[in-house]
């Protein structure tokens, strides 16, 4: 039987991770913790959706696991983080607005992206 790179690759394998945190910044350390968390996280590969939401495509649960402990080794001694992972499927049907105005989906990630 011949085997199909692109199911392998389906909608359904491959996943988003999002990672949410809401950190105290009242002390000048509690300002850098957050910026270098902030910072850790753009130098991962995540993009900022919002400005305490960050999101990054993986080519599956075992990357996704990766991730998550990379980002629970890198976590400020304070602050709630919450990382959520869906599949790309999933990713597709967000809705997004801007202002008042409903915005078009969010393109994935191109096969060759993977690579």
């Amino acid at each position: 039987m011949k085997h199909d790179k692109q199911a392998h690759y389906s909608g359904y394998r491959l996943m988003w991770i999002l990672v949410m945190f809401d950190l105290p910044v009242g002390t000048r350390e509690q300002a850098r913790a957050a910026t270098k968390f902030r910072e850790f996280l753009l130098d991962e590969g995540f993009e900022m959706s919002q400005f305490s939401i960050y999101a990054r495509f993986c080519t599956g649960k075992e990357q996704y696991e990766t991730f998550t402990r990379r980002i629970e080794s890198n976590l400020p001694d304070k602050g709630d983080i919450h990382i959520l992972g869906f599949t790309d499927r999933q990713y597709e049907n967000i809705i997004r607005f801007s202002g008042q105005s409903r915005k078009r989906r969010r393109k994935n990630p191109g096969q060759l992206a993977l690579f």
